[in-house]
């Protein structure tokens, strides 16, 4: 059973930045996928980014140019680094990976980008 621990969100401004965390039970290199989801009140959840274990990275359009996904093979953690947030990116954001065919996610951590 894969578990996946979420940390970092929290409330910011507009502009301001954030950096999401994600620490898994097994060793990273397991996934061929991992990736952040988010999921706003009354919508679906959606695509945030991910890095394949090609280490292919893809990103939502929304967020081009201003998140940045990584993974770190020492430390055994997947980030997100967040920088000119919006309020739209307001959400439960969820880590996300994949192991032989089997999607796992975590509990989720809230963002909330308000003035």
């Amino acid at each position: 059973q894969v578990r996946l621990v979420e940390s970092g969100g929290g409330l910011v401004q507009p502009g301001g930045s954030l950096r999401l965390s994600c620490a898994p039970n097994k060793n990273i290199f397991e996934f061929s996928v991992t990736a952040w989801y988010r999921q706003a009140p009354g919508t679906q959840r959606e695509f945030v980014a991910s890095i394949a274990n090609s280490d292919r990275i893809t990103y939502a359009d929304s967020v081009k140019g201003r998140f940045s996904i990584s993974k770190d093979t020492v430390t055994n953690v997947l980030d997100l680094q967040m920088n000119n947030l919006e309020p739209e990116d307001s959400a439960v954001y969820y880590c996300n990976v994949v192991k032989l065919g089997r999607s796992f996610w975590g509990q989720g951590t809230q963002v909330t980008v308000s003035s």
